[in-house]
């Protein structure tokens, strides 16, 4: 199991030279970061800043010499496939990927026989579809990490990335007010599982329809670390904000509700209004790809107060930390 000891959501500043710290534990999966304790996190922000920093001073790192991750990918993806995919190769290893459509699970093979036979050929395994009941599955059945890289309820590893940024621009997560703007989706999701666990201050400004699961935020709320709270009014939502981020207003099998989101979502782009009433020093935030000009203005994206670019990078980062911690602890046990 990973520490439970409490500690500021903020790295050791001692952690980012080059030696790697070989104490952190972690247990098998990431599947929600509702899996995770506060110290499981804090441990990989630590270690995802020392890798960066390796990587940065071009020391090259094979921890995972010999090892084999599996991607399974049923979504499109550019970012959270190119970052796992070069993550793995940085540290050492290898990487297969593969496709739903080519694999005997196409032709009605059980998912527990594909998780017992992959845990013989691979050392992890990623995951990104549609449903969550699918990865929690491969992960009853294997005997290797399996890592959630996307569902339609989560996207833990992507917030996981976003915390990691917000640290490094902001020195610390804990006190910062972070505002989601838009569609109550799987990253806002996940981004509530991470306020429930770190004691975040979260505010969701959603439209009417668009809230983030009731049961999800009763949870977060019962665990009783931090705030969370929904609102529709994003004027008031992002007032003081120290970050604002959002996402697209359809997600990938919501096309066809393009235009009808479009219409319920009005008010909401992220633009220079809004960030204007934020703190002086606000930072803005989008996991991309954007729509730019519809949930966020172009000039937003591109202005001064945007870190979305460090916030794509800082998903390596993240992902290496990832890896080397599951790996590496399922191969001790």
């Amino acid at each position: 199991m990973w520490r439970n000891a409490i500690a500021p959501c903020q790295p050791d500043p001692k952690l980012y030279g080059v030696e790697i710290n070989e104490e952190v534990v972690v247990k098998k999966d990431i599947l929600t970061l509702s899996d995770l304790t506060r110290q499981d996190m804090i441990d990989l922000f630590d270690l995802a800043g020392e890798l960066k920093a390796r990587y940065k001073q071009g020391i090259v790192d094979d921890f995972l010499k010999g090892r084999v991750l599996g991607l399974i990918f049923d979504k499109h993806s550019t970012r959270t496939r190119v970052s796992f995919e070069a993550a793995m190769n940085q540290i050492g290893g290898s990487v297969i990927y593969m496709s739903s459509g080519d694999m005997q699970i196409a032709r009605d093979e059980p998912v527990k026989d594909t998780a017992r036979v992959l845990s013989r050929y691979i050392d992890a395994l990623v995951v990104r579809t549609y449903s969550q009941e699918l990865i929690e599955a491969y992960a009853a059945y294997a005997d290797i990490p399996v890592i959630n890289a996307l569902s339609d309820r989560y996207h833990p590893c992507q917030v996981l990335s976003d915390l990691l940024t917000i640290i490094e621009h902001k020195g610390e997560c804990e006190g910062q007010k972070i505002v989601w703007l838009g569609d109550g989706n799987n990253v806002a999701n996940s981004w509530i599982n991470a306020a429930a666990v770190l004691g975040l201050n979260l505010v969701l400004a959603c439209p009417k329809g668009y809230q983030p699961d009731e049961e999800l935020l009763k949870m977060a709320v019962a665990q009783g670390h931090g705030t969370v709270s929904v609102t529709g009014d994003p004027r008031e939502a992002v007032r003081d904000a120290d970050v604002i981020y959002t996402d697209v207003w359809a997600s990938m099998g919501q096309e066809n509700e393009r235009a009808s989101r479009i219409k319920a979502f009005e008010g909401f782009q992220l633009d220079n209004e809004l960030v204007s009433l934020a703190a002086d020093d606000v930072v803005v935030m989008h996991c991309l790809p954007a729509h730019r000009d519809e949930e966020i203005a172009e000039d937003v994206l591109e202005g001064e107060r945007s870190i979305v670019w460090d916030q794509a990078e800082n998903k390596l980062h993240m992902h290496k930390a990832v890896l080397k911690v599951l790996i590496e602890n399922n191969l001790s046990q």
